[in-house]
């Protein structure tokens, strides 16, 4: 799947947006993914330390769209690892981006998905059914709403109100 944009581009265009509907993430996220530059329609979740709703989600039809994931900014444990990665793949996703970390760094450098974390960390979450989905999450200080549209290429991340 090729893409047609660059970050770097859209942020020429939108340099003067004062509205809020062109938002650029903070240059922390690290790459874990086969797929380097990826793009789609935003659906959110919100969790800390329990990745019930991002195993949900990503066993579920992806549609070409972007998971994002609100963990806190938790660097205690994983919210994504190899076989959520490999489910993220077979089921159509064209990203996950997290606000924490992911582990098994080997396997999701094998999925083609676009995966971006903080960080790795190889604890695994408990499961306590504790979350939220298709919710407003601020990801570093930046609001992102489900519908958006985000682009993720080697120059950063940026995320834009989707066009009606």
């Amino acid at each position: 799947m090729s893409q047609t944009f660059s970050t770097c581009d859209l942020c020429d265009e939108h340099k003067n947006n004062a509205d809020g509907t062109f938002r650029v993430l903070p240059p922390v996220f690290r790459d874990f993914g086969g797929r380097k530059v990826f793009s789609g329609r935003v659906v959110t979740v919100k969790c800390h330390e329990d990745n019930t709703f991002v195993k949900a989600m990503v066993d579920s039809p992806g549609e070409g769209r972007v998971l994002v994931v609100d963990g806190g900014a938790s660097t205690r444990k994983a919210l994504l690892g190899g076989n959520l990665g490999k489910a993220a793949e077979r089921n159509g996703w064209a990203g996950v981006l997290i606000d924490g970390c992911v582990r098994d760094v080997a396997e999701l450098a094998e999925c083609d998905v676009g995966i971006r974390a903080l960080g790795c960390m190889p604890m695994p979450t408990e499961k306590r059914q504790q979350g939220q989905t298709d919710v407003m999450v601020t990801i570093q200080g930046v609001p992102v709403w489900p519908g958006d549209m985000l682009y993720a290429d080697a120059d950063g991340v940026v995320v834009m109100t989707a066009q009606a």
